[in-house]
């Protein structure tokens, strides 16, 4: 890189982009994400005091303080994120931030609606399904390459060279590729089962993933998968509970949900047609699921994300 191009980065890196503050439009509790022109991602580096309220977005949200910690509660857990820390909440999760009195830190927006869709994103869906706090500590083989990879997603998008934003994907992608293996490869992931069966059943149970990722609107049970897995279904339990912390049917219920919000995107289908093909037996119970996990009903989240395709288009 040019030592201008250099000079111009770390000049943008100075810039505290505070006039984000006043682009923010929240309807109730969903931010509607303003992104630049032809860019599916907003970074900033904030030095604001303000709190912000329980919200959620689709992106994915990225915190990693500099100066300072910050406050976040996601999912009614409060973490406190320390300097050089990485804090990472899944997109569409309830969450309210806090500043301290002074501090800075940068914050990734990121749409990563493109990358759900490639082959493979299952096992990494199952990760993603709570907030993740990256620390020395916490993820030590991976903690400095994961730093270094948001570092150059920075120095991509104030950039804003021509490729910066298929750079920025190939990076994100890479991103979360660590995060995965990092997962699997955890010591503790199915204790007490020989190092050749751990490999083994990493690769299964990622199979069974993307499984539900392909039949989750049919009436799939969870005799029926284990049986075709190869497992008794008090064995498949447990394994399944270990690798993605969720119970099989809260996993397939939050799977529907996911698709469920996709389909409640697209007008010409009824919240009943959306329910049935989301895989829910019932309206009533799609209903209940629905607003038990996102806290609306499906036709408020269908109104606000009407909105933001009106206010924002492409969030």
């Amino acid at each position: 890189m040019a030592s201008s191009d250099k000079s111009k980065i770390a000049e943008n890196y100075n810039i505290v982009n505070n006039d984000y503050l006043g682009l923010r439009h929240v309807e109730d509790s969903q931010e509607l994400v303003s992104y630049y022109a032809n860019t599916s991602h907003r970074i900033w580096l904030n030095d604001l005091t303000a709190k912000y309220d329980t919200h959620w977005h689709s992106a994915l949200e990225i915190i990693n303080p500099v100066e300072n910690y910050y406050d976040a509660v996601v999912g009614g857990v409060e973490y406190r994120i320390q300097p050089g820390d990485i804090f990472i909440i899944p997109p569409r999760e309830l969450h309210s931030l806090t500043a301290p009195p002074q501090g800075k830190r940068f914050i990734f927006i990121m749409n990563i609606s493109a990358i759900s869709m490639l082959k493979g994103y299952a096992g990494i869906q199952s990760i993603l399904t709570h907030p993740l706090h990256i620390t020395r500590d916490t993820y030590p083989l991976i903690y400095d390459d994961i730093y270094q990879i948001l570092v150059q997603i920075r120095n991509e998008y104030y950039k804003n060279s021509e490729y910066a934003e298929l750079s920025i994907h190939a990076l994100l992608v890479n991103l979360l590729v660590k995060i995965g293996e990092n997962h699997n490869n955890a010591d503790e992931l199915f204790p007490n089962v020989r190092l050749y069966k751990q490999k083994e059943y990493v690769q299964k149970f990622n199979q069974i993933l993307e499984y539900i990722d392909d039949h989750y609107m049919e009436d799939i049970s969870l005799e029926g998968v284990a049986y075709t897995a190869g497992f008794s279904k008090y064995h498949f339990s447990r394994l399944f509970k270990q690798y993605t912390d969720f119970t099989f049917c809260d996993y397939l219920c939050y799977r529907r949900i996911k698709a469920a919000e996709e389909f409640l995107a697209q007008p010409d289908l009824s919240i009943t047609e959306v329910a049935l093909q989301a895989g829910f037996p019932s309206i009533s119970t799609f209903n209940r699921l629905f607003k038990q996990q996102k806290g609306i009903t499906p036709s408020e989240f269908r109104s606000k994300r009407t909105v933001a395709k009106r206010v924002h288009p492409g969030t």
